[in-house]
């Protein structure tokens, strides 16, 4: 930890794209224990669920960010070609667009240095988006630090932070197949299908779209309360897709 706070204090004036995920919720504390001048930028967009906009304010009150320091942003992503044709590039195309926004309003803000999460174990070849990101100068402090997830989650643990043990969660647009058109009621028909396995008492999972039908992907762990549970979930979210199947997370894939 004692790198990080030293991080914030050498750059004592930052902007960071800030989700509400354990990457972007140990910078922002960090920041805030060496009394950093920190505004966090969070992008509201259609490709975001309500329930993790809700999570990720929650998360920035409980470690303090007060008044203005939590900043939304809002964007209509569906408005761009580029994004909801969903070709192979399309999480560039999405987070250089987001990413630009961003920056726009941190530097007219009066901020010149504009970090992310990505953490040492995160790989361009993984995460197209990086490049957009380092494209536009954003700095990554947990990738320049060496401080890997599991470095990420220990130092969260010991902090006592809320997203210690949260599982990652991306956008509703990586539910959709690559060359599948991303629209408004494919994405609503995922955060609907989401947010009902989650009150179900599900985590860490995704519920991809595949054309009409839906693949509802489960740890190991929860395979068993998911079999018992599929008619019931099928009756549910009938009315948002065609048949749905469900499978265990593949081995050594990510959610």
């Amino acid at each position: 930890m004692e790198r990080l706070i030293e991080y914030f204090e050498k750059n004592n004036k930052v902007a960071l794209a800030y989700s509400g995920g354990t990457d972007s919720a140990l910078l922002l504390h960090a920041a805030l224990k060496a009394g950093a001048d920190i505004s966090a930028y969070c992008v509201r967009s259609e490709f975001v669920p309500s329930f993790e906009l809700e999570s990720a304010v929650d998360t920035a009150e409980a470690i303090g960010a007060k008044g203005t320091v939590l900043k939304m942003i809002d964007m209509a992503l569906l408005q761009d070609e580029s994004i909801t044709c969903n070709s192979p590039d399309r999480c560039y195309y999405c987070k250089r667009a987001m990413m630009s926004e961003l920056c726009r309003a941190a530097h007219a803000d009066g901020f010149e240095l504009v970090i992310d999460g990505n953490n040492a174990d995160d790989s361009a070849d993984d995460r197209p988006g990086m490049r957009a990101s380092a494209e536009l100068g954003m700095r990554s402090p947990l990738r320049e630090l060496g401080i890997t997830k599991a470095e990420v989650r220990r130092l969260s643990e010991l902090e006592r932070l809320p997203t210690a043990h949260k599982p990652a969660y991306s956008c509703l647009a990586t539910r959709i197949r690559t060359g599948e058109e991303i629209n408004e009621a494919a994405l609503k028909a995922t955060e609907t299908a989401e947010r009902y396995l989650f009150e179900l008492g599900y985590s860490d999972f995704r519920v991809r779209r595949q054309g009409d039908d839906a693949l509802i992907q489960v740890t190991a762990g929860q395979m068993d309360k998911l079999n018992s549970e599929l008619e019931l979930i099928r009756k549910e979210l009938g009315q948002y897709y065609r048949n749905i199947n469900a499978d265990t997370v593949p081995r050594k894939a990510s959610l």
